[in-house]
């Protein structure tokens, strides 16, 4: 089925805006600042500074060295993809700097993953956007959302929003591909050169976490695995791997894999955010119970840093949408990431009371 077929096809029963806004073009002109490769930033100065410093050696999401010495001056890019068990496995994954795991509706997951250093070959399977997304995203200055459609309160609003380059796929027809080894609705891909190439330039971003490689703070202790249980289908399992330094991803145990690059899906940190949520007024199908789950990441609440093989409770903090999330240990200290890829789970707190539901 073609991209066009498919949108015919999800018009029936709504009705689609062709709306053209005016992007304005964000003149910024990122400071340059030598920073310590073993904090960044200082202790000091993330309690005076909204956001950290951009190190234009390092890539901003990861604190990781840039490709060929420099972060690419360039928006993110947050790709929506799907997460329930017909959508595995999705390509590009292991690329992003960052994967938000978010919930949706009748209990399955969605990613909302977000590239910057790295230019994957295809992204995917895309799919609709929910209003979590840019409530997570309204941490960056500039943004480019791409995804497929969705109920049309969530499209128009994003159309509407300055700090979103909106790559809706009901727009830009010819940025997506179908893949003829997948089944609708899970078989919508993407280039993020190609999507990258839709809008004019925008800065590369300013890092959305503290980092350090010293030692961690009091309370860490070492764990093997964490285990989180979304929903049938969806019982996520982190595995620590010391060979590799990284967390491993699975189901149940078994490895999930990048079709990308048929590799282990694996991080560097996992943040564990036990967050409240509402049900927005508006259904995401004719099922029961299924209105928008709106995720709330603005406040605080009890969590989880997984880093080094050691998981380390937390409470989540985050002042307004366009702060940055912080993180301290019971005893009030900072809890930073190690260098490198995060992931993000969320997880509703209906869902974190229930007894086995997550296991550190």
């Amino acid at each position: 089925m073609s991209l066009r077929a498919y949108v015919r096809s999800m018009r029936k029963g709504r009705v689609i805006a062709a709306v053209i806004i005016v992007l304005a073009v964000v003149a910024a002109i990122a400071t340059i600042v030598a920073t310590s490769q073993n904090k960044t930033p200082s202790a000091s100065s993330k309690h005076h500074h909204h956001h950290a410093t951009v190190v234009s050696t390092k890539c901003p999401l990861t604190d990781l060295p840039a490709p060929n010495g420099k972060a690419p001056q360039r928006e993110p890019l947050a790709v929506k993809i799907g997460n329930e068990p017909a959508a595995r496995p999705q390509s590009g994954l292991n690329e992003a700097d960052i994967v938000y795991d978010t919930p949706a509706e009748g209990g399955v997951q969605r990613y909302v993953a977000v590239f910057q250093c790295d230019t994957p070959a295809l992204v995917g399977p895309i799919r609709s956007v929910r209003w979590v997304d840019w409530h997570i995203l309204q941490v960056f200055s500039h943004v480019e959302l791409a995804y497929v459609g969705g109920i049309q309160p969530n499209q128009d609003t994003v159309a509407s929003l300055k700090f979103i380059d909106n790559a809706n796929a009901f727009v830009h027809f010819g940025a997506y591909e179908q893949n003829p080894d997948r089944t609708m609705p899970d078989a919508t891909y993407a280039s993020p050169a190609t999507l990258w190439k839709l809008f004019g330039h925008h800065a590369a971003p300013q890092p959305i976490f503290d980092y350090t490689t010293g030692p961690l703070p009091a309370g860490a202790k070492p764990t093997s695995s964490f285990a989180i249980n979304f929903a049938q289908g969806t019982n996520v399992v982190w595995q620590w791997d010391a060979s590799t330094g990284q967390w491993v991803h699975t189901y149940s145990g078994v490895t999930d894999v990048d079709a990308l690059t048929n590799q282990p899906v694996t991080t560097t940190n996992v943040v564990v955010q036990i967050v409240r949520y509402t049900i927005g007024p508006d259904s995401e199908d004719p099922e029961p119970n299924s209105g928008d789950v709106e995720s709330q990441t603005v406040g605080s609440g009890r969590g989880w840093v997984l880093r080094d093989g050691e998981e380390i409770p937390v409470i989540w903090h985050r002042a307004s949408p366009s702060s940055i999330t912080t993180y301290t240990s019971a005893t009030g200290q900072p809890v930073d990431l190690q260098p490198g890829r995060t992931w993000v789970e969320l997880v509703l707190n209906t869902t974190a009371a229930i007894p086995g539901a997550i296991t550190p």
